[in-house]
């Protein structure tokens, strides 16, 4: 890399940080994001909806024993500094330069931001998705047996952040498609990296067998909730638009150009990122679990644009440059919160109204939920507060959502509340041992009809407390109903086995 692209990619990775920084500052924590915080306080081999790794991350991070979004993102964003490192990387392995590299992480700056932001394993698992293809652009180029053994532990890693690696893995069989590929695995006895890769992974597909395999059970509410409602032509409409249509100006001569005789020495990385769009496809993924093929694709489209266009008419680039800086700095505010929320509301948001019944304005929760947090909190202290002192001592509180539930674990401290458990995705695994106490305070989503949940558990459910979201992007989160719950029917052990095919409800 010369010093020309390597200063391309200094200045793209600073402005993709500057404007995560931005975002992190008007941004509160996502659901999710308090599930994955939590995992940190419980390593193990293995978790309910994801692999481990994000719980290590978690546990590094919970270290600097901090509330601050900026802390909780601050693997995130080296994950997104380093995709774009790999990509730029993955472009000159191809034979491109820094106009090359220039025009693909212009692309990628205004995308994908949500993605990149959130303390989820989205983010890792497309940064491990993207230095294996790097890895794999290297092995096809120059069979070094270094690059299969940097391969494999990347793959590993992805393995161990996001199952999803797996459509990655199914590509890699096009090595042995190929005679040159397949006489250099051969020749570096592959067979050792299949065993290496298969000792790294094993304690959490053993965790996975002891536990009765939840992530098949994870995919299984998936599929019946969301992914069998996805018809192909939705999902890739709204993938182009979330990846900003222009976008298409590299993206379909990159397809072309992947086909085309002067590539045929990377013939095996396309046919790789072929198998593994269609096994995607054909498992009816949602738009976003494509980002990180998209990432390995652009790379073609910036060495087609150096090589074949600017080659004759350098001037292009300016049209075509001013065409993504004007789109995506219009685009970014909807995928990353850059604004205040009322800066949004008045707005950016006149453009992507969504009707919720109940609700009033339906945005993505990362945007509000500074106050949503904060309000919960409070009309919990509050009801905690009610108590009689003897019920106090022994009091705890159950969120019915692992995100309530994780709000609790880190932010309740503040408010002195009691700690929480759930019954909802891993927090499953952390429920206590032993009788539950005489008064439980319980928190779910829904009006106050929500107290029909409880009432099986206990002797007395009571609705106390009714909290009110006009921001909510779903239906069932615009009302959040407090239950002060007395005399329950069944310790801690048992209501676990009640739970035990109800973890994802």
């Amino acid at each position: 890399m010369d010093r020309q692209t390597k200063l391309v990619v200094f200045f793209f990775c600073l402005i993709k940080l500057i404007i995560h920084l931005i975002a992190d500052y008007h941004s509160g924590f996502q659901g999710d994001e308090l599930l994955h915080i939590e995992t940190g306080n419980h390593l193990a081999f293995g978790y309910m909806e994801f692999p481990p790794l994000i719980a290590l991350i978690a546990f590094i991070q919970n270290l600097f024993q901090s509330q601050s979004v900026f802390v909780h993102h601050i693997f995130p964003h080296i994950a997104t500094i380093l995709i774009f490192i790999f990509v730029s990387k993955t472009v000159v392995a191809l034979g491109g330069k820094w106009k090359a590299v220039f025009l693909v992480l212009l692309c990628l700056t205004p995308l994908m931001g949500r993605s990149q932001q959130l303390f989820q394993p989205v983010v890792f698992s497309q940064l491990f998705w993207v230095a294996s293809f790097y890895f794999l652009t290297k092995y096809v180029k120059f069979p070094d047996i270094k690059y299969l053994w940097y391969l494999t532990f990347t793959v590993v890693l992805g393995f161990l952040t996001k199952y999803d690696i797996a459509f990655f893995i199914f590509g890699l069989a096009t090595l042995l498609l190929f005679q040159q590929t397949r006489e250099a695995l051969i020749r570096h006895k592959f067979w050792w990296n299949v065993i290496v890769f298969i000792l790294i992974v094993s304690p959490n597909i053993i965790w996975q067998y002891f536990n009765d395999f939840p992530v098949l059970k994870m995919f299984s509410r998936l599929y019946e909730t969301q992914l069998d409602k996805l018809s192909p032509i939705k999902v890739l409409f709204g993938l182009i638009m979330s990846l900003n249509p222009l976008t298409l100006l590299l993206f379909v001569p990159a397809i072309i150009f992947m086909c085309h005789q002067s590539m045929k020495r990377y013939r095996v990385l396309s046919i790789s990122i072929l198998l593994s769009v269609l096994l995607l496809a054909f498992s009816k993924g949602k738009g976003y679990y494509f980002y990180p093929i998209v990432i390995t694709i652009l790379p073609f489209g910036g060495v087609f644009w150096e090589s074949v266009i600017l080659k004759k008419r350098k001037w292009f680039i300016y049209p075509v440059s001013s065409l993504l800086i004007i789109s995506g700095f219009l685009l970014l505010p909807f995928s990353l919160p850059i604004t205040s929320l009322e800066n949004y509301l008045n707005n950016e948001y006149q453009y992507e109204k969504k009707e919720i019944e109940g609700g009033k304005y339906a945005i993505k929760e990362e945007r509000y939920s500074q106050a949503k947090w904060k309000e919960t909190l409070v009309e919990l202290k509050t009801v905690y507060d009610s108590l009689p002192e003897e019920e106090q001592k022994n009091c705890l509180i159950w969120g019915k959502h692992y995100g309530q539930a994780g709000a609790i674990a880190l932010l309740g401290g503040n408010y002195g509340l009691p700690e929480a458990f759930s019954l909802h995705g891993s927090f499953y695994l952390w429920l206590p041992d032993g009788d539950m106490p005489n008064t439980v305070i319980a928190i779910r989503y829904s009006d106050q009809k929500g107290s029909d949940f409880f009432k099986p558990y206990f002797e007395e459910v009571k609705p106390v407390r009714s909290i009110y979201n006009p921001y909510a992007d779903e239906e069932e989160q615009v009302w959040q109903t407090i239950f002060i719950c007395k005399s329950p029917q069944q310790n801690f052990n048992t209501l676990k086995k009640l739970f035990e095919n109800r973890v994802f409800e």
